[in-house]
C-alpha cells in the first residue's frame, strides 16, 4: 500500500527530483513492435539480453512463482530486488536522481506506480494485451498498468467469531459486542478514503468515530501480519485484510474466512517498464508476460483477483470500488491526517 511514509517523502522528492530525472532520465523510446510477431520479436531480443531486473514489494513466494514461469518460458532470467512498496519507491527515485538506471521493472502497488510515472521514471507502454483487461487496470498514460486488483475485506476468526454475528452494515461495528475484539492496518487512508466515498465523507467519519470511541481498534503495522493475527485469533476481526492472503491462509486450513460490505474498497497492483530500462526487451517481454492469461492464471492459483478478463476466479465476483491512485496522491496529505487522527491516535 501506499505508505504515510512514502507520501511525505514523494512530496518531498517530487519537488526535488523532478528537475534532475526529467533531464537525465529521458532516454531513447522503447522498442515498440507492432503487428504478427509481436512476442516472437520481444523474445529474440531479449534473449539476447540474457536477464531482467524487477522491483517489487510482491510477497517472495508469490514473485517467484511469477518469475520462475516466465524464465522456463523464455530462458531469460530474472533479477529480483524485494522489499515494502515505500522502499521500493524510494530506491527507484534515488538511484535515478543519482544516475544509476539498474531497474528494467517496478511491481508494486498502484499508488508507488502512479508516483514514479509523475517522476517520469516509467516509460509509455503499447500492447494489444491490454485488450483483455479490465478498464480500471489501464491508465490512460499508459505508462503503468494493473496486474491485479488488491481486495480490502473483513476477515474473522470462525472459532473466534460466529458468521451469525457478522455485521451487515458499517455502522454495526459500533455494536459493543465488537469492544476490544477489532483490528486494522496502520497505514490504509487510501481504504478509508474509497469509504468515504461510498458512504459519504461525513457519515465514514462519524461512523468510524463512533466505532473507536465504543470499541477501540487495534493497530497493527503489515497486512500479511494483519492476517495472520487474525488466524491466530489475537485479533478476532480485522477490517482491512487483502482478500487473497485470508483466501490463501484459510486454503491451508487456518481458521479465518472474510467478507465484505457492499462494494469493497480494491486498489489495482501492477507493473511498469523503466524508462532507462538497461535490458528493454525483456522489459516488455516481462510487462506483456505478467497480464498475459498465463500468469494470470498462475496469480488466480495464488488467490489473487486477475485483471485479465480471460481468467475467471470466485474472487473476482465481489463488486469493488476501486482506489483511485491519482486522487490518493492529490489528497494524501488529507487522508492520511484524517486516518492517523482516527485510528492511530485514539483517545
Amino acid at each position: 500500500m501506499f505508505r504515510i511514509r512514502s507520501r511525505r517523502l514523494a512530496a518531498r522528492l517530487l519537488a526535488a527530483a523532478c528537475v534532475a530525472i526529467a533531464a537525465g532520465a529521458l532516454a531513447q523510446p522503447l522498442p515498440q513492435y507492432d503487428g504478427p510477431g509481436r512476442l516472437e520479436k520481444l523474445a529474440a531480443a531479449a534473449k539476447r539480453e540474457g536477464e531482467v531486473t524487477i522491483y517489487t514489494s510482491t510477497p517472495v513466494e508469490d514473485i517467484k512463482v511469477l518469475t520462475d514461469a516466465f524464465e522456463r518460458k523464455y530462458g531469460i532470467r530474472t533479477n529480483v530486488w524485494r522489499a515494502s512498496s515505500e522502499k521500493v519507491l524510494q530506491r527507484g527515485t534515488i538511484e535515478a536522481r543519482a544516475g544509476r538506471f539498474d531497474v528494467d521493472v517496478f511491481e508494486t502497488n498502484g499508488p508507488e506506480l502512479e508516483v514514479l510515472a509523475r517522476e517520469k521514471l516509467l516509460a509509455p507502454v503499447e500492447t494489444p494485451a491490454v485488450r483483455d483487461l479490465v478498464p480500471e487496470a489501464v491508465l490512460p498514460h499508459r505508462q503503468w498498468i494493473g496486474t491485479r486488483l488488491v481486495i480490502f475485506a473483513f476477515a474473522y476468526n470462525t472459532s473466534l467469531v460466529q458468521k451469525s454475528e457478522l455485521p451487515r452494515t458499517y455502522e454495526g461495528f459500533a455494536d459493543p459486542r465488537w469492544k476490544g475484539r477489532l483490528g486494522i492496518e496502520a497505514e490504509d487512508a487510501d481504504w478509508f478514503a474509497t469509504v468515504s466515498g461510498l458512504l459519504g465523507e461525513a457519515n465514514a467519519e462519524r461512523t468510524f468515530r463512533a466505532i473507536v470511541a465504543t470499541n477501540g481498534v487495534s493497530v497493527r503495522k503489515g497486512h500479511t501480519l494483519l492476517a495472520n493475527l487474525v488466524a491466530s485469533g489475537e485479533v478476532p476481526l480485522a477490517l482491512t485484510v487483502y482478500n487473497y492472503k485470508a483466501e490463501q491462509l484459510k486454503n491451508q486450513g487456518a481458521p479465518i474466512d472474510w467478507f465484505v460490505i457492499g462494494k469493497a474498497p480494491a486498489r489495482a497492483n501492477g507493473a511498469g517498464v523503466a524508462r532507462r530500462a538497461p535490458h528493454p526487451h525483456a522489459a516488455l517481454l516481462f510487462y506483456d508476460f505478467e497480464i498475459g492469461e498465463e500468469a494470470q492464471r498462475i496469480l488466480a492459483k495464488r488467490d489473487f483477483v486477475p485483471t485479465n478478463r480471460k481468467v475467471d476466479t470466485p474472487l473476482n465476483k465481489v463488486a469493488v470500488e476501486v482506489v483511485d491512485p491519482k486522487a490518493m496522491i492529490d489528497e494524501h496529505e488529507k487522508w492520511t491526517k484524517l486516518y492517523d487522527e482516527l485510528f492511530l491516535k485514539q483517545k
